[in-house]
């Protein structure tokens, strides 16, 4: 066999065509490495509920990086030494009231698995709501917003976004704030220092895997810091052209199963024995 890597995978726009699911090419590609014996991991900004499925799909037994690396852990072994890092409480709170200062549409914020949401909307509430259908809390997160949140996600009116990003930078020795990609105008806002590089280079020195082993895929901005930090990089052909200047490499498309096409070149799978 090759030596070992450790193949960390993004989700959304990466892994996850646009239809939000794993194609068959890619699934028996990064199956494929499994059984020449890589190690795959999933770190994504999506919490633990909304990466489970697609982490069975794969039959995976490795620690996940959620949240952007604000949630570290082990789904099938809790005695894997997790971290959770999630935002101060007083923090949140300013953050909460710049916001309904500025005026935004909605806010949520996610403490592990319990979401709360600040009004009611229902495409939200069908895009957070975990298939356990846990329950949802709605209304003012002044009052129900009681623990240390491990992610604030905020709506915000299109046309107040800078403004906005600028209030949140007074805050930035406390927090870090990222835009999604398009159709979601959403600001995501962790602890400060929390970044996928964060979890990833935790996974590595568990499984004694060494940076120059260490492949990462990623497409958007929350990638950054971790396809800086492996050692093999990989930007995908739809990453925003940021992402692709840190890269070491590029590939296809998620929608073109860019993360197959790189990884059975890199790794020499050899595809006949499937």
């Amino acid at each position: 066999m090759n030596e070992q890597h450790l193949i960390a995978l993004d989700l959304d726009g990466t892994l996850l065509t646009d239809d939000k699911v794993i194609s068959e090419r890619t699934k028996k590609t990064v199956l494929q490495a499994m059984q020449q014996g890589h190690i795959v991991v999933i770190a994504t900004g999506r919490p633990h509920r909304a990466s489970i499925d697609f982490y069975e799909e794969l039959g995976l037994d490795t620690p996940m990086v959620n949240f952007n690396g604000a949630l570290i852990h082990h789904p099938k072994d809790h005695r894997w030494n997790a971290i959770h890092s999630p935002i101060g409480i007083r923090t949140a709170h300013k953050i909460i009231h710049v916001c309904h200062e500025l005026g935004v549409k909605n806010i949520l914020a996610e403490v592990k698995d319990q979401v709360y949401l600040d009004q009611y909307d229902d495409e939200i509430m069908k895009i957070f709501q975990g298939k356990d259908d846990s329950p949802i809390t709605v209304g003012r997160l002044q009052s129900n917003l009681k623990d240390d949140p491990t992610s604030l996600l905020i709506h915000p009116e299109e046309d107040k976004i800078k403004k906005l990003r600028e209030r949140l930078d007074e805050e930035a020795s406390l927090i870090e704030h990222r835009k999604w990609g398009a159709p979601w105008h959403v600001i995501e806002i962790v602890r400060a220092g929390m970044n996928k590089a964060v979890g990833l280079d935790k996974i590595a020195r568990y499984f004694h895997i060494p940076k120059s082993r260490v492949i990462a895929f990623g497409d958007e901005d929350n990638d950054l810091e971790m396809l800086d930090y492996a050692g093999v990089g990989v930007a995908m052909g739809n990453a925003i052209d940021e992402l692709k200047a840190v890269a070491k490499h590029v590939t296809g498309t998620n929608e073109e199963d860019g993360i197959d096409a790189f990884l059975t070149d890199y790794l020499n799978l050899n595809k006949k024995a499937m």
